[in-house]
C-alpha cells in the first residue's frame, strides 16, 4: 500500500484500538519491490529487529547495518526507511509502531519524567540494541516476549506488552546519559522537514503530473535547494525520488490489483506505457508484464 499522510505530513498508522495504540507488523519485506519501503515518518515510536539477514535501517541522514538478532528503536517524527541488503529469503523482520500513551496518559508524571524527554531529545533518533552484545540481554529478552506476545496473543497479552514497554523506558531511563547521541543543527533540522514536505506532496500527488518546481514548492524552496535535500537524505534528485515512488506503487498494484499494465501505468503518473515500462525496467531488471507473470 502507498504511503499515506495526513495534513501534517506524517504517515497514518491504523492501530487497532486506540485503546490499545499498537501496531505489529511481519513479513512486510516480501511484499516491497526489491525488499525496500519509503522513508515516510510518523509519531509514534517504531521497534524493528533484523530476523535471519542483513538491513539497511536509515534513520534521518544516518544508516544502521542490522544483522540478524539486532533491534532497533527508532524515536518519533523521524524520516526512516528499511532495505533489506543480505539475506536468500525476505527478512521476517517483526516491528512494531506504538503511542508512548501505551505505557502512560501524555498528562500523567510517568509521561513527563520517563517518556516525554526520550521524544523531545533531538540528539536520540535511535538506539541500536546488537544481539552479541552482552549489555543489551535485557533489552532482548524484552522484544522477545513483547514480539512472541503480538503474534500469538495469548490470554493477557496486553498487559504483558505494556509491561514489557515499560521495563524497555526504565532502561532507557537508567541508561539514557550512556546512549550514543548525535547532535543535529538547525540546518540538519531545517532540511529534514523540507524533505518530509516534499515527500509527503509526492506522496500525496504521484498519479497527477508533476513538476520540479511543484515538488520544491511545496516546501518553499528553490529548485535549487531542493535538490539538495533530496541528495543529502535520498541520494537522488526529487524528480527522481518522485518516479521511483511510482515505480514501488505500480510494482505493489501489479500483485494487488487485476487492470492492465497501461492502466496501472496512468494511475501511477505515468501516461506513456513505453516510458513507464523502461523505467519499470530499469529499477527491476524486468517488465511490468514479466513481473505480473513470474509473481515477483
Amino acid at each position: 500500500m502507498p504511503v499515506i499522510v495526513d495534513q501534517h505530513m506524517r504517515e497514518r498508522i491504523v492501530h487497532e484500538t486506540d485503546a490499545f495504540p499498537i501496531t505489529f507488523f511481519e513479513d512486510e519485506l516480501s511484499e516491497l519491490p526489491d525488499r525496500e519501503g519509503p522513508l515516510h515518518w510518523h509519531p509514534y515510536f517504531e521497534i524493528a529487529r533484523a530476523a535471519s539477514g542483513t538491513l539497511d535501517y536509515q534513520v534521518g541522514r544516518e544508516h544502521i547495518l542490522l544483522h540478524a538478532g539486532d533491534s532497533v528503536f527508532v524515536n518519533s517524527n523521524l524520516l526512516h526507511g528499511v532495505r533489506q541488503v543480505a539475506g536468500d529469503a525476505p527478512d521476517p523482520m517483526p516491528i512494531m509502531v506504538f503511542s508512548g500513551a501505551l505505557i502512560a496518559p501524555e498528562t500523567s508524571a510517568i509521561h513527563q519524567k520517563y517518556i516525554a524527554p526520550i521524544v523531545e531529545c533531538g540528539c536520540l533518533p535511535f538506539v541500536v540494541f546488537r544481539r552479541q552484545d552482552d549489555r543489551c540481554g535485557q533489552v532482548h529478552r524484552l522484544l522477545d516476549e513483547i514480539f512472541h506476545c503480538l503474534r500469538q496473543r495469548p490470554a493477557c497479552y496486553e498487559l504483558t506488552v505494556q509491561r514489557g514497554l515499560n521495563r524497555l523506558f526504565e532502561y532507557l531511563f537508567h541508561h539514557f546519559d550512556a546512549l550514543p547521541k548525535f547532535q543535529s543543527t538547525r540546518v540538519q533540522l531545517r532540511t529534514q522537514v523540507r524533505v518530509q514536505k516534499m515527500l509527503a506532496y509526492i506522496y500525496a500527488h504521484y498519479p497527477e503530473p508533476v513538476t520540479f518546481a511543484d515538488i520544491a514548492a511545496a516546501a518553499s524552496v528553490s529548485r535549487s535547494e531542493a535538490a539538495r535535500c533530496f541528495a543529502e537524505y535520498m541520494d537522488c534528485s526529487p524528480v527522481n525520488a518522485l518516479i521511483r515512488y511510482r515505480l514501488q506503487t505500480a510494482h505493489r498494484m501489479l500483485h494487488d490489483t487485476s487492470l492492465t499494465v497501461q492502466e496501472i501505468g496512468l494511475a501511477c503518473g505515468f501516461h506513456s506505457t513505453s516510458y513507464f515500462s523502461r523505467q519499470f525496467r530499469q529499477l527491476y531488471g524486468c517488465t511490468p508484464g514479466q513481473i505480473r507473470n513470474l509473481g515477483k
